[in-house]
């Protein structure tokens, strides 16, 4: 995300912020030399690729991704990846972060798959963060797989290469005499198709000090699998690697750190964003047992990018006692220019705001004159307020400074980011900072964001002594970054035939780019591309246009980002146009999109600087076949058009983001008391060629229990600056009483050649919608303000 917000910005921001996924600090891969763990030599017999048949059987095409525009690119040297114990253990090494979204287990799984390794030999250890070295590792944007599986794929077969042109060296045959299958390389008799295993084999622990001395070979050299022969590609067999530590309470998150002297700290944070400490008072925080110290840190008024909001932290002997302390200090506030925002004045402004005239973003045909011709116009406003991650662990960092190094262990979506942002803040090399990756526990974007870290850091290096700085429920939803606020006002004009021939949408949102500059009040390119300026519908006349305004709260990423309020307003507004025109909802919305397409954009007069998730849009263009598709596919599924019982009713949503297409059935049962059940949901996804089904299964059903938390009960309210909720008791997240009882999946299956595409958050934008159109074929009421509350009034 951050490459996009420094092109946005003219390169205005010093930091990118990468993201890497944890889990056990395991070890890691430092060196070449580590490439044979236990033997720990470098030496070994040469096998010159360069005597290797030229030119490659490709079973895997390159295609260009936006990966090589990310920061540090991509890195595919094996070396860096891969290391082979004599036993024959073989150890990968994930650089990305795992909240839930299993790359962790995926991208290694790809390397096994390629390298012929058994995945019951393989264990995964945890990069730092450390771009440079192993490439970009920013967890965020659904990109994980679709920018690494080609590096992923590249090092399994250098690896394989290797390891087989060490057997033919040591039985002395021509390199076509054997082959790699099952953790081994095995000698064979005969040529060709022909040949068969002769029953020799080496595995691939003996082989590894060998395959060592051999150089890494060119990408040309490289013969990769056919997609018949891929074992775990594809295949949907590999439990999430962490399955067994996490279910049996083993897995390490940030909070399970402990190091020897450690000191525990928390921080009372000013009520409103870029307020500041007037004075304090902490005599009767000092007398609770335990409490050491008392330390305050500088705030800082937006553009504040990730700094941390300022207070005053408490150091204890425990958690516990630091917070005691926290309640026993007396503090004076300035709020700051933010110090009277309410929600409600705020939510009213923007609403007067998308009624008037917007600025244009895309025009197509003439909406002004279709709209003032119009035998019909329809009009309604959506509603979304802002919302926080609420993830189910809080941020949490530890830190230690010792001999003028800093050591960082924490959850954390961008461990290099981290690193960067530690180091300029305290005036310290980057060479000195180390960010340790620990397992997440849920991200949805928060952990993209590392204050918390800096904190820690920033405590650590006052104090002298390893810190851990935790952030309670109640911190994290009063003090993190919100999803933004928006109105979204949907206007189409209908003609004598009953025909939708003109479609407005003005969008008004503060933006996500006020943390990093001066607030430029209106949305970016980058947030008008998630299913707003790229609305794929097939109308003559369209006008696309924001609104003005402010920011008052730090926003920041949440799962999926602007495709939410656009889609719960355009695909809630598709059935109200339905209904309005006495249509069936599925065939209005295939209506609208029309014949299946890929879209020119310069013909359809859509942004010249379009943002295609940072993809090539010759790569991954806006194909409303598929988007038609997965409509189809999910209605078949749900049984679209079948009868109901009084009380239920079926909604349907699609929506394409992350350049993969979803669409989403769901069916609601209200009982006479209003109570609003999801007994079914429907969902077709198609993301290119599936790597990891299970965890796009997994992906899915996370979406809509996600989707029914954000549907029923998210919503942040203001007053005089500071967040009224609390906790969950105030702020709920869906419980097993309220989330879906079944979640059904369909992936659109496609050959490797159908580029891989994003996964984590394309299934939440379509469920709201999905809902919401549900609950109005249920009941007759239209509701267009999120969060609807899980009953009907």
């Amino acid at each position: 995300m951050l490459k996009y917000i420094e092109e946005e910005l003219g390169g205005s921001t010093q930091n990118s912020t990468s993201a890497v996924a944890g889990n056990i600090l395991i070890g890691k891969v430092s060196s070449r030399r580590d490439f044979l763990k236990t033997l720990g030599i470098s030496g070994g017999l040469v096998v010159g690729l360069q005597l290797l048949p030229a030119g490659s059987a490709l079973a895997m095409k390159p295609y260009p991704t936006g990966a090589e525009a990310m920061p540090h690119k991509t890195v595919s040297d094996p070396l860096i990846f891969v290391a082979i114990d004599s036993d024959g253990t073989v150890t990968l090494v994930a650089h990305r972060s795992e909240m839930g979204t299993g790359t962790r287990t995926s991208l290694p799984m790809a390397i096994a798959d390629e390298m012929e390794a058994n995945f019951d030999h393989v264990r995964i250890v945890q990069a730092e963060g450390d771009e440079p070295k192993y490439g970009n590792q920013d967890t965020d944007g659904s990109r994980s797989l679709r920018h690494f599986i080609q590096p992923a794929r590249e090092i399994g077969a250098s690896v394989r290469l290797m390891l087989e042109a060490a057997a033919a060296e040591k039985w002395n045959v021509p390199l076509a005499q054997v082959r790699a299958r099952d953790h081994a390389v095995r000698l064979l008799d005969g040529k060709g198709e022909s040949a068969q295993e002769s029953g020799q084999r080496l595995g691939y622990g003996e082989l590894a000090e060998a395959a060592m001395a051999n150089p890494v070979p060119a990408f040309s050299e490289l013969k990769f699998k056919s997609e018949d022969q891929f074992r775990y590609i594809g295949r949907g067999e590999v439990p999430i690697y962490d399955l067994h530590d996490i279910t049996t309470g083993k897995a390490i998150y940030g909070a399970d750190i402990i190091l020897e002297g450690m000191k525990f700290a928390v921080v009372a944070r000013p009520p409103v964003v870029g307020g500041t400490v007037k004075s304090f008072d902490s005599t009767e925080a000092m007398k609770v047992a335990g409490v050491s110290h008392i330390i305050e840190i500088a705030g800082s008024l937006p553009p504040a990018k990730f700094a941390p909001l300022g207070g005053i932290a408490i150091v204890a002997d425990s958690t516990w006692a630091a917070i005691k302390g926290r309640e026993k200090l007396v503090i004076e506030w300035d709020s700051g220019p933010h110090g009277n925002f309410n929600t409600s004045e705020y939510e009213a402004q923007m609403r007067a705001t998308a009624a008037k005239p917007g600025t244009v973003v895309r025009s197509q045909g003439d909406p002004e004159a279709t709209f003032t011709n119009a035998a019909k116009v329809v009009t309604a406003d959506y509603y979304q307020p802002h919302m926080v991650h609420a993830q189910m662990e809080p941020v949490v960092a530890v830190a230690s400074l010792s001999e003028g190094k800093m050591e960082i262990w924490a959850p954390v979506q961008s461990p290099y980011g981290a690193r960067q942002d530690v180091a300029k803040t305290l005036g310290m090399s980057e060479d000195d900072v180390r960010v340790n990756v620990t397992l997440l526990g849920g991200g949805f974007g928060r952990k993209s964001k590392c204050d918390y870290v800096i904190e820690a850091a920033l405590v650590s290096k006052e104090v002298g002594v390893p810190i851990k700085l935790q952030w309670t429920r109640e911190d994290d939803i009063r003090h993190g970054f919100n999803a933004t606020t928006s109105v979204e006002r949907l206007e189409a004009a209908v003609d004598e035939n009953n025909k939708v021939v003109g479609w407005r949408h003005r969008s008004v949102s503060p933006t996500i780019f006020s943390l990093f500059a001066p607030d430029p009040g209106i949305a970016s390119g980058v947030e008008m591309g998630m299913g707003l300026v790229d609305t794929p519908f097939d109308i003559p006349n369209m006008s696309i246009e924001t609104g003005e305004a402010k920011a008052h709260t730090r926003i920041g990423w949440f799962r999926s980002v602007s495709n939410v309020p656009h889609a719960f307003a355009a695909q809630s507004f598709v059935a109200e146009l339905a209904h309005s025109l006495g249509r069936d909802p599925k065939e209005m919305l295939l209506e609208l999109i029309g014949p299946g397409r890929k879209i020119d954009p310069e013909a359809a007069n859509m942004p010249k600087d379009l943002w295609n998730y940072g993809e090539p849009y010759s790569e991954f263009p806006n194909d409303t076949a598929r988007l038609r598709n997965v409509i189809e596919l999910a209605a078949e599924k749900a049984n679209w058009g079948q009868s109901l019982s009084k009380g239920e009713g079926l909604g349907i949503a699609a929506h394409r983001s992350f350049v993969s297409y979803v669409a989403t059935v769901v069916k609601v049962r209200i009982d006479e008391n209003g109570n609003i059940k999801i007994p079914e949901v429907y969902t077709a996804i198609d993301c290119g060629y599936c790597i990891n089904p299970e965890r796009v299964h997994s992906q899915i059903e996370g979406a809509a229990v996600m989707g029914t938390t954000l549907a029923f009960y998210s919503g942040l309210h203001y007053e005089n600056g500071a967040v009224k909720e609390s906790n969950f008791h105030d702020y709920p997240v869906a419980r097993v009483t309220s989330y879906p009882e079944r979640v059904m999946t369909h992936i659109v299956d496609h050959p490797f050649s159908v580029h891989a595409t994003g996964v984590g958050e394309p299934g939440i934008p379509p469920f709201a919608p999905a809902l919401a159109n549900a609950i109005f074929a249920a009941s007759g009421k239209r509701l267009r303000d999120l969060p609807f509350g899980d009953k009907l009034a």
